[in-house]
């Protein structure tokens, strides 16, 4: 017997990097050896990582495996987001269009600007004393 091909991708945001799998199944979702409903409490970021699967309607073609690591909860949800994206690309190449135009394929480079020395923070300054 013959097992079903794994598709595999690396996502990123912020501080998250996340490795997807993707296997043809029945739409379960394995986030760090735990549950989707374990592991993301908040409704906005189980429903941030559904949207590349929903938008394809390949929400219960597929159990997606994740690790994750880094950055907080949205960040890492985005992150998965990322790396399904990816993952759907390497599955069909059809869907890139679908993909890219949603703006799913793009990572977000947005991350936290460093502390400068001297400086109270990024961009925050102590306060400013004439005399």
């Amino acid at each position: 017997m013959a097992t079903a091909p794994t598709f595999y991708a690396t996502g990123r945001r912020k501080a998250a990097t996340a490795r997807v799998f993707l296997r043809h199944g029945n739409g379960r979702f394995t986030v760090n050896h735990r549950d989707l409903d374990e592991y993301f409490r908040r409704e906005t970021d189980k429903m941030i990582l559904k949207q590349p699967l929903q938008l394809v309607d390949q929400l219960e073609t597929f159990d997606i495996t994740v690790t994750v690591r880094g950055g907080g909860t949205t960040g890492q949800a985005g992150a998965i987001k990322h790396g399904i994206s990816r993952a759907l690309l390497k599955f069909s190449g059809e869907l890139r269009p679908q993909l890219k135009d949603a703006g799913f394929l793009t990572r977000d480079a947005r991350i936290k600007e460093r502390k400068k020395y001297g400086q109270k923070g990024a961009r925050a300054r102590f306060q400013f004393s004439k005399r």
